[in-house]
């Protein structure tokens, strides 16, 4: 990808998406001996993300293909970010999602005026009941161009709001936020690193780039649900890039998700996702470089009441 293609994603989503703030956090850096920001994504209107992509997406289909409706398969977040989109541009939307996808992201996509179906346990299945449905537009979560271009938007404003910046952290699941970031950081400074989050449980893109090539792990319950999913059957786009944009790949286990939701709601006054606390920590365990300049990506907030009771 070019990086043209990230600043027309800029311009295409601009009336649907927030700039969200990239905030310096004081406990952080005391904690690592670095200088750490938050990129704070939970400040889109529909608290995560996604929306970047997903506008990105649907802007730039053809009449024919709005006219058809749109449908998805999705762990929530990106569902919830098609549903917003298609009810801002006036078009039908089906969101297909698996019985793991918490209670709390069903009630906002229902709310937002999609049809919502509930199929499987695993976000593969409701991938495979998602392509089943006769004529209409898939808008793919991770996997497609448009999309990761638009998730990509978030490192041209990190480069704006931290031009120092030496190292950012991205929660890594299908690749799609860490091919559009990585690529777009990559593009302007190649010295940046750039290292993937995943959790333990599901960390798909992780064991597919140890083993060298896709694989499909079983789905584990875990407090960073957003992490959840495979990179799908055919997968022609994130595998690869992430391959080429990741410096490094870390785990994290449901200890430390659970203490970065802790510490971000305890010091920071912010109640975030687990996907969304995983750098957090991550980096809680962490000794980094004295004075280097981290950005941490804050995701998302769409979590609800079940676990939070589980922490």
């Amino acid at each position: 990808m070019q990086l043209q293609q990230f600043y027309r994603a800029k311009q295409r989503i601009d009336s649907l998406i927030e700039k969200t703030r990239c905030i310096y956090s004081d406990a952080l850096s005391k904690k690592t001996g670095a200088n750490v920001y938050l990129k704070l994504e939970t400040e889109q209107p529909t608290g995560a993300f996604k929306l970047r992509g997903a506008a990105n997406k649907i802007k730039g289909l053809t009449e024919l293909e709005k006219a058809k409706g749109v449908a998805v398969f999705s762990t929530g977040n990106h569902g919830i970010a098609v549903a917003y989109v298609a009810r801002e541009e006036g078009i039908p939307a089906t969101i297909c999602i698996s019985e793991r996808v918490p209670d709390v992201k069903k009630k906002r996509l229902e709310e937002l005026g999609a049809r919502v179906v509930v199929t499987g346990t695993s976000q593969d299945e409701a991938e495979r009941y998602c392509y089943s449905l006769p004529d209409v537009t898939v808008v793919p979560p991770f996997d497609d161009e448009a999309v990761i271009a638009g998730q990509g938007t978030i490192g041209l404003e990190i480069i704006e709001q931290c031009p120092s910046v030496d190292h950012v952290l991205v929660p890594l699941s299908g690749g799609g936020l860490m091919s559009g970031v990585g690529t777009c950081l990559k593009k302007i400074n190649g010295a940046i690193k750039v290292t993937g989050v995943s959790v333990e449980g599901g960390a798909v893109m992780h064991e597919s780039i140890e083993r060298g090539g896709p694989v499909t792990l079983p789905e584990k319950d875990t407090l960073a649900d957003s992490l959840l999913g495979g990179l799908g059957k055919e997968n022609t786009l994130t595998y690869e890039m992430t391959k080429q944009v990741m410096d490094e790949s870390v785990l994290v286990g449901e200890r430390q998700i659970g203490n970065g939701i802790k510490f971000m709601l305890d010091r920071h006054k912010m109640l975030v996702e687990g996907a969304a606390a995983s750098g957090v920590g991550w980096i809680l365990e962490e000794r980094l470089p004295k004075g280097e300049n981290v950005v941490i990506l804050i995701t998302g907030n769409n979590i609800g009441a079940e676990i939070l009771k589980q922490l």
